[in-house]
């Protein structure tokens, strides 16, 4: 399987297209890398870009992307709602697929050894690359911001894990790591910056401090206010969705924003979300509401409401959710097992309403027995159970062709089904099928349907054995 490293590199620059654009630009000429999606917010002064490649590819890509910040962006003039220390202020490596943590801890490494000796700027490790544990949370190296790090770096507690501990004023400082799937989630109110704030810190796994946690775990949470939007958020980092779902989040700030008497209009979501988050959404609205929606394209489209992730701009399935971006693709030996695969599929998607045909077509001599030996009164339930084969015949018929269109292998398109040996079956083991299903030309509209009622007879009373049934009127 080939491998595949998620880089989600958070640059301080949110408002200068070119800045943004050379940056991206970096990144999409980066041979291996695909960029998936740029995030840029002006109140943050803050892009979020997304991009995938091989473990070696992505390192090489998040270099390019931050010699390009280099050039463009100083730190000394900026200004923005989001936290911030650094001009490439945190740079995370996630595991897609074929990658282990340990391989992105690796990719972490050595990205920041190597941003630290080209660039000399300073450099912290966490998450799962932390050697320290005071380091693991992202929030505890930012503590302070850009504006505490000349103070900062002088502490031995705080030396960087590469690179000088000297201040850079146009850069700041960087952190790295290796971590799970985020998922950056932003919750709208009408409201202050303030009141906003005081919902995430009532919310956030980290509270107001050790002595008063919030009440959400894996949880990172902040409030700030967007001018170009002239309402507040509750952005949230889940940092595990499957400890506490994406709803969970939304639900419980609309409890509080509701204790406040402040109205939640709709959310964002930042980047790419996992298909799974939205599904379990889906679960808990169908559960709550009592709805019943089978289709996985209207269950998302249920959550893109029930959260308003459409509230700020539209939300675009196919570009938001992972699982529906076009990843590099594998190596001719995947690809080469998976169409084995897709093949083997077909094969039981034909065998298996066949054989349904055949069985169905079987019970045709039982039903006849009934109309012979039967009470006239059963006339009806008998005419009705003759169609209901010949439906059932019908049905699994074109499933049979539908598929088989797509298989590939000719003998097993040549192969007589079991029940053509039986016989009261006809050349496909489908009565009143003489070309058979079975013929790889076979379509719906070249092929009359099978039917479990002998050619030239209706279903009627006659098919079914009146006479039969006439002499067993009197017992």
């Amino acid at each position: 399987m080939s491998q595949l490293v998620e880089c989600v590199p958070n640059f301080s620059e949110g408002k200068n297209q070119e800045v943004i654009e050379a940056i991206s630009g970096a990144i999409t000429q980066t041979p291996g890398c695909v960029l998936l999606d740029v995030d840029a917010g002006p109140s943050t002064n803050r892009t979020v870009y997304t991009f995938v490649g091989p473990p070696d590819c992505v390192v090489e890509g998040a270099l390019n992307a931050a010699r390009a910040a280099s050039q463009l962006i100083d730190m000394s003039r900026h200004q923005g709602e989001h936290p911030r220390m650094g001009a490439l202020d945190v740079c995370p490596f996630i595991p897609v697929r074929g990658v282990s943590m340990d391989e992105c801890v690796l990719c972490a490494q050595a990205f920041g050894q190597r941003l630290a000796e080209e660039l000399d700027v300073p450099v912290y490790l966490y998450g799962e690359a932390a050697r320290t544990d005071s380091r693991r949370t992202l929030p505890a190296i930012r503590a302070g911001e850009y504006e505490a790090l000349p103070e900062k770096l002088q502490q031995a507690e705080w030396a960087p894990d590469f690179g000088p501990s000297s201040f850079v004023p146009s850069w700041g400082a960087t952190a790295t790591g290796a971590r799970k799937f985020l998922i950056a989630f932003n919750i709208n109110l009408l409201s202050t910056k303030e009141q906003a704030h005081r919902i995430a810190l009532n919310l956030r796994e980290q509270g107001r401090g050790k002595d008063q946690p919030g009440r959400l775990k894996k949880v990172q949470g902040i409030g700030w206010y967007l001018d170009e939007k002239n309402l507040a958020q509750v952005s949230t980092n889940l940092l595990d969705f499957e400890v506490t779902a994406l709803h969970t989040v939304y639900e419980e700030t609309c409890r509080e924003a509701q204790e406040l008497s402040l109205p939640v209009v709709g959310s964002q979501l930042v980047g790419l979300v996992p298909l799974k988050a939205l599904l379990d959404a889906a679960a808990f609205y169908c559960e709550k509401e009592n709805l019943f929606i089978l289709e996985e394209e209207q269950r998302i489209r249920l959550v893109v409401s029930r959260l308003g992730l459409d509230s700020l701009c539209p939300f675009k399935p196919k570009e938001r959710i992972i699982e529906a971006m076009r990843l590099p693709k594998n190596t001719p030996e995947e690809k080469d097992r998976r169409t084995a695969a897709l093949q083997g599929v077909l094969r039981r998607a034909v065998s298996v309403p066949l054989t349904l045909a055949e069985t169905v077509a079987s019970l045709w001599p039982a039903l006849q027995e009934l109309a012979r030996c039967g009470n006239l009164a059963c006339r009806s339930d008998l005419q009705v159970a003759a169609k209901a084969l010949e439906t059932g015949v019908f049905g699994a018929y074109f499933n049979v062709l539908v598929n088989l269109r797509d298989v590939t292998d000719e003998a097993f398109k040549d192969q007589p089904p079991a029940g053509s040996q039986d016989p009261g079956c006809t050349g496909a083991g489908l009565p009143g099928d003489p070309a058979g299903v079975m013929v790889p030309e076979a379509s719906p509209g070249s092929v009359a349907p099978p039917s479990p009622i002998p050619r030239g007879q209706s279903c009627d009373l006659e098919t079914l054995g009146t006479a039969g049934i006439s002499t067993l009127e009197g017992e």
